[in-house]
C-alpha cells in the first residue's frame, strides 16, 4: 500500500469567495493572481482567466527541495507552497524562489497544501494530517490517522476541513481546531481528493469507487463502481462530476444520485485529474496521450501524443493547456486543436501539475526541483 502512484489533491473556494481571494463570473470560478488549491477553483476545473496562448516561457528560478516532486504548488499573497519526498513542506518566495520555511515531517510528502485564512493545511506519509500558520510555518494542530499516510489534498468549506486517508478513511475536521466531526469509512486506501459540492464530498478510493457523501452526516448517498482503483481526483461542473479510473476509463456522474451519464475508454490507466471549461474536458492518460472529450457526450475531439506517460492534471488559461509528462517535458498545447505551441525542457518526470499566476508557470519535477517559468512578454 505503500507504493503508491501520484497523489490528487484538492480545496474548496466557496469559502476564498467571502474573503475576496477569488472571482466567479456566469460561466465558473476561476483564479485572478492567486492559486491557494489544487486545480486552482473550486469545481477541480484547472481553469483561469482569458488570454492569449503564453509564449515560450524563460527560468525564472528553479528551488532544490532534496527530494522527488510531486505535489503541485499552491499560491497565495506572493508565497508558494510545495511538499517534498524530502520529508518536508516549503514555504518560498514566488517572485525569486528564496525559501521562506520548511516544515520537517516524518515521512514524504505527496499532495498539494491547501491554503486559507492565514493556515495552510496538508498531510503526510507520517500518518498525520496537519495545520500551519502560513506565514511562520509553526504547527498549529495535527489529527493522528490510522497506518499508511495521507496523501489527498484537502478541501475546505463553512469550517471544515475534508480529506481521505490510507487508513480508508475520508475524514470531516473543524478547520480551527482539528478536531474529527465525522470520519467514513471506505474499503480502501485514498489517493484521490474530495471534490464537495451540491452538499456531497465526491471522492476515489482503492475500493474502485466513487464515493458520494453528505456533507453534514458523513454517510453515503450513492456509490459508483469502476472497474480498477480511482486515484484520479473528481472535478465537477453543474450537477455532473467527471473522474478517471485505472480501468482507462473517464466517467461522467450525475451528482444527484451517482448515475454514470457516460464513459469513455482511453487507452491507460487515467491518474490525472480532468481540467474543464467551455463544456470540454481535458485529461492525460497513461498512454502518453491528452485527450479533449465533448463534456456533455464524451465524445473524442482531439487527442495529442506526449511521448510519456501524462499523470500530472492540464491547467488552462485561455486558448493554452499547460501539462506534463514523464518524456521530461512541460506543454502548452492549443486548447483547440491540441496542437503543441511550445515544449520546455525539463529533464525528469513531470508528474506535478502546473500552477499559473501572473504569467508566471511553476511546476514540480522529479528531480527535485521547483521551477518558475516566466512567460510574461
Amino acid at each position: 500500500m505503500r507504493n503508491r502512484v501520484i497523489s490528487r489533491f484538492t480545496c474548496i473556494a466557496l469559502w476564498l469567495l467571502m474573503i475576496g481571494v477569488v472571482s466567479a463570473d456566469e460561466d465558473n470560478m476561476s483564479v485572478t493572481d492567486q492559486w491557494p488549491m489544487f486545480r486552482g477553483n473550486s469545481e477541480h476545473t484547472g481553469t483561469l482567466g482569458n488570454t492569449n496562448l503564453l509564449p515560450p516561457p524563460k527560468l525564472l528560478w528553479r528551488f532544490d527541495t532534496g527530494g522527488t516532486v510531486e505535489s503541485s504548488p499552491t499560491i497565495i499573497n506572493g508565497k508558494l507552497y510545495i511538499g517534498t519526498f524530502a520529508d518536508h513542506l516549503y514555504a518560498l518566495n514566488a517572485s525569486s524562489g528564496e525559501q521562506l520555511w520548511r516544515f520537517k515531517v516524518d515521512g514524504l510528502v505527496r499532495a498539494s497544501p491547501s491554503i486559507v485564512g492565514g493556515t495552510v493545511y496538508f498531510g503526510a506519509d507520517d500518518d498525520r494530517f496537519y495545520a500551519l500558520n502560513a506565514e511562520t510555518g509553526e504547527k498549529l494542530w495535527h489529527i493522528d490517522l490510522g497506518e499508511g499516510g495521507e496523501q489527498s489534498s484537502p478541501a475546505l468549506l463553512n469550517g471544515r476541513v475534508y480529506f481521505g486517508a490510507f487508513d480508508h478513511g475520508v475524514y470531516a475536521a473543524d478547520a480551527e481546531t482539528g478536531e474529527v466531526v465525522w470520519r467514513y469509512a471506505t474499503g480502501g486506501g485514498i489517493l484521490s481528493s474530495p471534490l464537495v459540492a451540491n452538499g456531497l464530498v465526491m471522492i476515489g478510493s482503492i475500493d474502485k469507487q466513487l464515493h458520494g457523501i453528505d456533507i453534514n452526516t458523513g454517510k453515503a448517498r450513492w456509490v459508483v463502481a469502476s472497474e480498477d482503483i480511482i486515484f484520479s481526483s473528481p472535478a465537477g461542473v453543474n450537477d455532473v462530476a467527471f473522474v478517471g479510473s485505472q480501468d482507462g476509463s473517464i466517467y461522467a456522474v450525475n451528482m444527484q444520485d451517482g448515475s454514470i451519464r457516460w464513459q469513455y475508454a482511453t487507452g491507460g490507466a487515467v491518474f490525472s485529474s480532468p481540467a474543464i471549461v467551455d463544456a470540454m474536458l481535458y485529461v492525460g492518460s497513461d498512454d502518453g496521450h491528452l485527450y479533449a472529450l465533448n463534456a456533455d457526450d464524451g465524445e473524442l475531439i482531439w487527442k495529442k501524443d506526449l511521448k510519456g506517460r501524462v499523470l500530472g492534471s492540464p491547467a488552462l488559461l485561455g486558448a493554452g493547456i499547460y501539462v506534463g509528462s514523464s518524456d521530461g517535458h512541460l506543454y502548452a498545447l492549443d486548447r483547440e486543436t491540441g496542437a503543441v505551441v511550445w515544449q520546455y525542457h525539463i529533464g525528469d518526470k513531470v508528474w506535478s501539475s502546473p500552477t499559473i499566476v501572473d504569467g508566471v508557470i511553476y511546476v514540480g519535477a522529479h528531480d527535485g526541483y521547483v521551477y518558475a517559468l516566466d512567460s510574461r512578454s
